[in-house]
């Protein structure tokens, strides 16, 4: 059962799916669940974790903050803006929201690539002794 499998016309993953499609770990995914961050949209009838293509796409975004610092409660609060933006397009405190953590997200980014070009830096610098 590692392969996605079909229920009516909508595909379902397992958590095995989400594994390689994200390039986390089952316990990191399990993790998710259990704080509410990414529960599985069901359960199967033994108890496995049962995800849909959106969920997929929410791991992905979740996948995306990680290494950027974000904690667990704005990662939730992210994914909230996203799917109140998909129900309602217009709305300004949601899209603002979305706005802000694009800014924050690109100050953590070249924070992490001054930090990368001073890895750099010293790597050369070893390897020139």
């Amino acid at each position: 059962m590692n392969d996605a499998v079909k229920r009516t016309d909508q595909r379902v993953l397992l958590i095995g799916d989400m594994v390689n499609a994200t390039g986390l770990s089952h316990r990191t995914i399990r993790h998710y669940d259990e704080v509410g961050l990414l529960p599985a949209s069901t359960r199967s009838e033994g108890g496995f974790r049962l995800y849909s293509d959106s969920d997929l796409q929410r791991m992905l975004v979740i996948r995306s903050m990680k290494p950027l610092g974000f904690t667990l409660e704005e990662m939730g609060e992210l994914l909230d803006a996203i799917d109140r933006l998909q129900e309602v397009p217009e709305d300004e405190i949601a899209r603002a929201r979305l706005n802000e953590y694009s800014q924050r997200a690109v100050i953590k980014r070249d924070k992490l690539a001054h930090n990368l070009a001073r890895a750099d830096k010293f790597i050369a610098d070893l390897r020139s002794k």
